[in-house]
């Protein structure tokens, strides 16, 4: 995007950032509106997780412009903390206080009184399912329960910017539908999210818009479904690739309009039109295949490589 948009919550052009001789963001530019989901996806090393800590003030920039709420966050950065909310990737809930103590303490950083931090908390529990855990110690909490604790603690100045950094990971199912369904009754609200996630199906479940980096650089953006439809097509038949190999595969499905990629010993062919694809190499699936709509972890893996990330 050329101009900063009207509404736009955050606005960042030429935004870079160096670590000892390293650029680990280079000059991305991004807008994210009002009240959207607005998601980063990429390989571990990607710039995403850097990106959002410049957002939210805790790292500075190295160059390039970035607002948020239209204020520079460079110049004011503490009119930008109070109103944004924070979930990062670990865990830093206070070991020795309660459930509701960390809610209470946490509160203080925003100068909220006393009796309507615990009024706030309270809601937040009930919000997150956590009302009986209230007095439980952190170290009684599962895994799930601790994330949704850090969603409250994220809630607890009513932000209008909510960041959130890989806020399901290794949770189960119902955990992680439980925070789907608790975003997205927030978005309603009209606030305004960020998200960093490895989960293509919770990219694809929350955002509005998205986009995919790697090496620091913007590889693509836009919704979820018009990713898909631009770099995966309609259909993916996956297959093992037979032992006379990947070419004559290609030769019997010349006439065909299709994309494909070779991984290890998969061949997925990408086209409008899967069944035709069936037809003219049902030859080489007799070992068995998998045809399916195509999902934006394969225009994540057809963008950043299916090779294994460190």
């Amino acid at each position: 995007m050329s101009e900063v948009l009207k509404e736009a919550v955050i606005s960042a052009r030429a935004l870079t950032k160096d670590y000892d001789g390293m650029q680990a963001v280079k000059g991305i530019d991004f807008d994210v509106v009002k009240a959207e989901c607005f998601g980063f996806l990429g390989p571990n090393g990607a710039g995403k997780t850097t990106t959002l800590n410049m957002v939210q003030g805790y790292s500075p920039l190295t160059s390039g412009a970035l607002t948020v709420f239209g204020y520079d966050i460079i110049k004011d950065p503490r009119r930008i903390k109070a109103r944004i909310g924070v979930v990062p990737q670990e865990n830093n809930l206070d070991p020795d206080l309660t459930v509701l103590e960390n809610l209470r303490i946490y509160a203080r950083y925003f100068d909220i009184p006393k009796k309507e931090a615990v009024e706030r908390a309270m809601h937040l529990l009930e919000f997150m399912s956590l009302t009986d855990k209230k007095d439980e110690r952190i170290t009684k909490l599962s895994g799930g329960m601790k994330r949704r604790l850090m969603v409250a603690r994220a809630l607890i100045n009513d932000p209008e910017l909510i960041i959130l950094d890989e806020p399901t990971t290794g949770l189960d199912p119902q955990a992680r539908h439980l925070i789907w369904q608790r975003l997205r009754g927030l978005r309603k609200e009209g606030r305004t999210m960020l998200l960093t996630t490895h989960y293509m199906e919770e990219a694809a479940q929350l955002c509005d818009r998205l986009m995919i980096m790697d090496g620091g650089r913007i590889l693509a953006e836009g919704s979820p479904a018009s990713l898909v439809e631009r770099y995966a097509k309609g259909e993916v038949v996956e297959f093992r690739i037979p032992d006379s190999g990947p070419d004559e595969v290609l030769g019997c499905l010349a006439g065909l309009a299709f994309e494909y990629e070779v991984s290890g010993d998969t061949m997925f062919i990408f086209a409008d039109d899967g069944e035709a694809l069936l037809k003219k190499a049902s030859c080489f699936l007799a070992g068995g295949f998998i045809h399916r709509r195509a999902t934006l972890e394969d225009v994540f893996l057809k963008l950043t490589g299916r090779e294994l990330r460190e």
